[in-house]
């Protein structure tokens, strides 16, 4: 099986291939440029072709929602260890990926986006995330209570002003004294206002919705659970056409009766899985930083290691793709969805990213029959090359 390409052009023939238009069986697609092209113009045309018959390719995921792997973490402030987790989730599918904060002091926010601009603007990033400090004490997770505050819409902007641009998503809690001044705020910058650690009721989220906020940061953990004579964020969050709900499908956030509601009520479209990973992704069990606090992995479930609490997940993509699909019954095309167009979209991406089409990045991942990543292409380049 050949990897490289002697005339710039690369085909990958015989997979099964999901496109948008549907699945298309011993399909072929073209790269040239980084960039997918269209089929081959004459027979005379010199290109490598890679023979992946057997095998699924699939448009490169986009995680909206990370915050570490390979054992670093975007909130260490240091380009060298955020691309050390770049590395270990793109190694895995995530060809595209959103670096996640958690809650700090605002100085310390505001360095850290600072240093993951500077990997935005060179093209490592697509933007960052802050996860905090503007959440409820109440429903805090994995994030140091005390550092805590209320989503005042000027110290939201000293956060934006601080990533240059690169803001992508904020997390806050609506309920907060200025939260739903700061949604308004984060909507005119053009930047995805999402709700999450919150204990917002049911009217209160949805007056969120109206003043702007389309994403729910990983629906059903952090906030209160659905119930007939409260039904709270989640059924507001759920039956809003104007909200992507994030979900984090490794066998521990949800149960697949949990996921399976989700996927029913907001319907494919509206998904979008992420890992919310911290630094243990891609590593083996032990004891690791989240920001400020320890967390202590055991049996590849990351806990904090004072309180016992769920602290993010050890998930990588193709894990979260195969699980979706074999244990969850999503349907090829539908996880795709969820793990590359609907995020891209989310992002403001999608005419580069997120599909197989021509023109677009060539950001490609090659399964085999039984859904194990073999092979995981960015902007034409391959990052895990197929083996013959």
């Amino acid at each position: 099986m050949s990897t490289r390409s002697r005339a710039g052009r690369t085909v990958l023939a015989g997979a099964t291939v999901v496109r948008p238009g549907g699945v298309v069986e011993a399909g072929r697609v073209t790269v040239e440029g980084g960039r997918i092209a269209a089929g081959l113009r004459d027979e005379s045309d010199q290109a490598d072709v890679v023979d992946l018959t057997g095998h699924w390719v699939l448009p490169g995921f986009v995680d909206l929602h990370v915050h570490g792997g390979g054992g670093a973490s975007f909130s260490a402030g240091t380009a060298e260890e955020a691309l050390r987790a770049i590395a270990t989730h793109r190694a895995h599918g995530t060809t595209t990926m959103v670096a996640s904060m958690v809650t700090g002091e605002l100085g310390d926010l505001a360095a850290q986006a600072g240093e993951l601009a500077d990997l935005v603007e060179q093209g490592e990033l697509a933007g960052v995330h802050f996860e905090g400090p503007f959440i409820a004490r109440n429903r805090c997770g994995a994030h140091q209570p005390s550092l805590l505050r209320d989503p005042d819409p000027s110290d939201v902007r000293k956060l934006l002003d601080a990533a240059r641009g690169t803001a992508r998503m904020v997390t806050l809690a609506p309920e907060l004294a200025g939260g739903l001044d700061s949604v308004r705020l984060l909507r005119d910058a053009g930047v995805i206002a999402a709700i999450g650690h919150t204990d917002a009721d049911y009217e209160t989220t949805r007056w969120a919705v109206d003043a702007g906020a389309t994403v729910a940061t990983h629906l059903f953990n952090a906030m209160p659970p659905l119930a007939h004579r409260a039904p709270g964020p989640v059924a507001a969050l759920l039956e809003d056409e104007r909200v992507t709900v994030e979900l984090i499908d490794d066998g521990v956030h949800l149960h697949p009766a949990a996921l399976r509601l989700a996927y029913k009520a907001a319907g494919p479209d509206r998904v979008a899985l992420i890992t919310d990973a911290m630094g243990a992704a891609g590593m083996g069990d032990g004891t690791y930083p989240l920001g400020p606090l320890t967390v202590d992995v055991v049996d590849g479930v990351a806990r904090l290691q004072e309180v016992g609490t769920i602290a993010g997940s050890t998930l990588t993509l193709d894990m979260a793709f195969r699980r979706a699909v074999t244990v969850n019954g999503v349907s090829v095309p539908d996880a795709v969805r969820a793990l590359s167009a609907t995020p891209a979209r989310l992002l403001g991406l999608d005419h580069r990213i997120g599909s197989i089409e021509e023109g677009k990045d060539a950001d490609l991942v090659v399964f085999d029959a039984e859904l194990a990543l073999v092979g995981v292409m960015r902007r034409g380049e391959w990052v895990v090359r197929p083996c013959p």
